[in-house]
């Protein structure tokens, strides 16, 4: 065998092994005035193609001219591209702040639009670049976009609707898959674990989270999967980026191709990731407050400082094949949350969930219980770094959970009648800690929450959906009905096209 055939044979076996691995990806945001972040990646993006016309000069002198090119394998990649346009409407019984307390909210009405434009280049000698750009429009300015976790000034009199504009890069990174069986990515990522309940890219809002550093998956042992991680930046939806030493370890054994046994620890050195509402200080501000610290450093009845945390769990989850018609459906996982690393020795909780059900054909029905536990009324458990929008419904009041914790049981129907996907959920919520109601009354129902959602692809680019939230108060969440904790009657509709290039 000639030294040029070996060659060619062994980079064709680097391609056929990297395009194996590589995964599709889904898309990311950006910021409208290009600032320090965007200068950052900037070069970050410059860098990554120096090493790729590094690889390749070096590579060129042992290369013919019928060999395989860096330009052929941009040529051969495959876009990262989509637009999505929505609409979002939200009624929201709450009360505006001060000085306009005595008045309700008004209903926020968005129009938005986000563009997703990136490539993904072809395996070129064990390398494979990444680049993709986010820009997210607002149409219109009727509602509270929650720029950089903050109110949006002069829009407080709308609730919430985490969309603000921005441009930025919002993934660029390098894949190296030169050891067998294994990939290494290194840049900015986005990255979604197991059920997304823990680790995910928050993909729904029109911003996502993403996060940089680095990270490796391993797959040489049989039906067994690794992955660690270490990043030390996370743009949040609400466009903030933070600092902080984020290590983040999932391994996974694939019982079946349906069902695995995850094992998992997550270790999060940051002082603030949102849940202290945007105050690392005093995220106890309001009256039941999500968990943060009060005004002097013994009032820690109601808060955490600091909220570096480690998360040590493990979840089984699968679907079972009974015949030709009926499958299995079930969930089991338990997860331990402790301080870490300066953390407020407050954060002591637990995190459980069991459930399961059944599937005929196109159609499955399941119930659940979720359970996100409290200290003592002090600390609830978090997930700041979870898709957190998918679980206690769609509504969005438990994003951060209330410091008397939640317990959440819902059952959940989906299916299709030919291309439309039909899907629905019921959930009851009551806290784990008893809290603080209305003249002097103890509560623990925070109330329930009806989702659905229609999807119907229009063709093979363009899908249309249609989604509905409706929550229901039922014991009052704080001392006063103008309390800035109150879990009050909420409703969101969503009208939503995406156009996939």
């Amino acid at each position: 065998m000639s030294v040029t055939l070996e060659k060619q044979l062994n980079c064709d076996q680097g391609k056929r092994m990297i395009n194996k691995q590589l995964q599709p990806q889904r898309g990311l945001t950006m910021k409208s005035n290009l600032p320090v972040p965007f200068k950052r990646n900037s070069i970050l993006l410059l860098t990554a193609l120096s090493i790729a016309g590094i690889s390749e000069r070096c590579l060129a002198e042992n290369m013919s001219d019928s060999e395989y090119t860096l330009l052929d394998a941009i040529k051969q990649g495959k876009p990262m591209a989509n637009l999505r346009l929505r609409y979002e409407s939200v009624d929201q019984e709450a009360f505006q702040p001060a000085p306009n307390a005595n008045r309700k909210l008004d209903t926020a009405h968005a129009f938005t639009l986000r563009s997703l434009i990136g490539w993904q280049t072809a395996p070129f000698h064990n390398f494979s670049f990444t680049a993709q750009l986010t820009d997210a429009h607002e149409f219109n300015d009727s509602f509270n976009d929650r720029r950089d976790n903050v109110s949006e000034p002069g829009n407080a009199n709308y609730p919430n609707v985490v969309d603000p504009g921005y441009t930025d890069i919002n993934q660029l990174f390098v894949d190296l898959t030169g050891i067998k069986n294994t990939k290494l990515r290194l840049g900015r990522q986005q990255l979604n674990l197991d059920n997304v309940r823990f680790i995910g890219d928050i993909g729904f809002r029109q911003n996502m989270q993403v996060f940089d550093g680095f990270s490796i998956t391993n797959k040489s042992l049989h039906n067994i999967e690794l992955f660690a991680a270490h990043f030390s930046k996370v743009r949040q939806i609400t466009t903030k980026l933070r600092d902080g030493n984020i290590d983040l370890i999932n391994a996974k054994y694939r019982i079946s191709p349906t069902e695995a046994l995850v094992g998992y620890g997550y270790f999060i050195d940051a002082k603030n990731l949102g849940q202290n509402n945007g105050n690392p200080a005093a995220i106890g501000a309001v009256a039941q407050g999500g968990n943060g610290l009060g005004a002097s450093q013994d009032a820690v009845s109601t808060a955490t400082t600091d909220a570096s945390s480690k998360t040590l769990g493990v979840r089984l989850d699968g679907v079972r094949k009974i015949n030709d018609h009926w499958k299995v459906l079930y969930t089991a996982e338990y997860a331990k949350q402790n301080d870490y690393r300066g953390g407020n020795p407050l954060i002591d909780a637990r995190y459980r969930k069991l459930g399961g059900g059944a599937a005929y054909g196109a159609w499955s029905v399941r119930i659940d219980h979720e359970k996100l536990s409290s200290n003592q009324g002090k600390y609830a458990f978090q997930t700041p770094l979870g898709t957190n929008h998918l679980f206690q419904g769609w509504a969005d009041h438990f994003l951060a959970t209330p410091r008397q914790g939640i317990e959440d049981t819902f059952i959940s129907i989906a299916g299709s009648i030919e291309k439309a996907k039909f899907y629905a959920e019921y959930h009851l919520f009551k806290s784990d800690e008893r809290y603080q109601s209305l003249n002097g009354k103890l509560g623990n129902q925070y109330g329930s929450e009806f989702d659905t959602s229609i999807t119907y692809p229009l063709n093979n680019s363009l899908l249309a959906k249609v989604e509905y939230a409706k929550f229901n108060e039922s014991d009052v969440y704080g001392t006063s009905l103008k309390g800035g904790a109150r879990k009050g009657d909420k409703e969101i509709l969503w009208l939503t096209g995406m156009y996939t290039f």
